[in-house]
């Protein structure tokens, strides 16, 4: 598992950070991003594709140290203000979006996959 950096010099991401590219099974994605000193928001995208009988369930998870994780704050963009650390689940081929909060005490951040039986996910992250 690799651990990579952001940018923090910028005031936002150029681009992507990638978490994971076509990543099947149920475990924690191949990167963990260290967004070092960043505190503002951060968008999430999970894109899947499938196989008969899709489902995933997602803990989106931040760490203070890189190694102890706990689940951090996200929201929908369609209800922006409706704060959640629940799993969720994807049950189809989809590109979905999640909002994490600012000035949440989180530097490292990583995406755990369980109960996944065929599907295949690419997550990346963008810094704001």
């Amino acid at each position: 598992m690799a651990t990579l950096a952001v940018d923090v010099g910028a005031p936002y991401s150029p681009g992507p950070v990638n978490l994971c590219t076509a990543l099947a099974g149920s475990v924690p994605t191949t990167n963990i991003i260290d967004r070092g000193g960043r505190t503002g928001v951060v968008l999430l995208q999970i894109v899947t594709t499938v196989g008969g009988g899709p489902t995933c369930t997602y803990l989106v998870e931040g760490s203070t140290d890189g190694t102890n994780f706990f689940a951090i704050p996200y929201a929908d963009p369609a209800t922006p203000t409706t704060v959640s650390v629940a799993t969720f689940v994807i049950s189809s081929a989809t590109t979905t979006r999640k909002y994490l909060q600012a000035a949440v005490p989180w530097r490292y951040l990583r995406v755990t996959m369980s109960a996944n039986t065929n599907v295949t996910n690419t997550i990346d992250a963008w810094f704001f």
